[in-house]
């Protein structure tokens, strides 16, 4: 039976995303202070972990920051207040979705079922690694971590399946619709301009590190592309092992 950590100072709002939690298939483990969140996720194994942004001892962000340290279990955070700053923020130290109060708790596991979705979609197959090269980058996903000429490029986990994506597919152009639903779901509320963000972001972190002459191109009127020396994009290449 998977496993989910629901974490929020309300114990009413506890009480009903668990029973609806359970309804799905989940077990269920509550926390009510980030500090218990923590403690409990290193020491169960989850499949979903639902964090309220606003908690004692720890917020939400913190506790998704220090999860991300250690694990790629999807997080979705809840929180009372819905500006864009914050959104992004949550999306930008790895949440996988985000949910404001009031909501429904139908949608809170709609959201749920959508993130999984997508992680199996996109995932990495246990037991195996998948790694791509594309001249002096390398990308694993299955570690989520990535590299020029070895030294590491601290990336989030958003942004290593954003590199991922463009990077496995040389020359091609992804719209930022296309791009939004394959890493954030059909069901995701925000617009394009979370794209845009991320990919500004991750030029920056890539480009503070000399490399290679690949690069992550605009295409004005229609999306981004990654582009290699060559055309053909021959010289990008995966690994699975």
């Amino acid at each position: 039976m998977p496993s989910m950590l629901i974490a929020d100072d309300n114990r009413q709002i506890t009480d009903i995303l668990s029973e609806y939690a359970k309804k799905e298939g989940f077990s269920v483990t509550r926390a009510y202070d980030g500090e218990e969140a923590l403690r409990l996720f290193r020491a169960g194994a989850y499949e979903m972990v639902l964090l309220d942004v606003m908690m004692p001892k720890k917020d939400g962000f913190e506790v998704c920051r220090n999860i991300r340290e250690e694990s790629n279990v999807p997080v979705i955070l809840i929180t009372a207040r819905g500006e864009d700053f914050e959104r992004i923020m949550g999306l930008d130290i790895g949440a996988d979705d985000y949910i404001v109060k009031p909501f429904s708790p139908n949608e809170v596991m709609a959201r749920v079922r959508a993130v999984l979705r997508r992680i199996e979609r996109t995932g990495v197959p246990k037991g195996s690694s998948q790694i791509l090269r594309a001249g002096d980058l390398t990308v694993d996903l299955d570690s989520f971590t990535a590299s020029i000429s070895g030294t590491d490029v601290a990336l989030t986990k958003k942004e290593i399946e954003l590199l991922w994506t463009l990077a496995s597919s040389p020359g091609r152009v992804f719209t930022r619709d296309t791009l939004l639903d394959l890493l954030w779901g059909a069901d995701y509320y925000g617009d394009t301009r979370t794209v845009d963000s991320h990919i500004k972001r991750l030029r920056q972190k890539l480009d503070a590190h000399s490399h290679g002459p690949w690069e992550i191109k605009t295409i004005w009127g229609m999306g981004y592309r990654f582009e290699l020396p060559s055309s053909s994009g021959k010289d990008a290449g995966h690994e699975t092992q």
